[in-house]
């Protein structure tokens, strides 16, 4: 499955876990390439509408997740 942003990378091998510090990597990450802070706010509306794994999926459904 391709991300809706390939040429976005988000590390999260190696790092803080919490979902707080996922959704700043991911924000972060989407700011730096350039993103409209609607689309980071759409990407931050769909990580949050559900549990930790719904998180990690949406990530992984956006960005290229290292």
């Amino acid at each position: 499955m391709t991300p809706k942003h390939p040429d976005i990378t988000v590390t999260l091998t190696g790092q803080d876990g919490n979902a707080f510090a996922v959704l700043g990597r991911c924000r972060e990450a989407a700011r730096d390439a350039g993103l409209s802070e609607d689309e980071i706010a759409n990407f931050m509306d769909e990580a949050m509408a559900g549990n930790y794994d719904h998180l990690l999926q949406t990530a992984m459904r956006w960005f290229e997740i290292r």
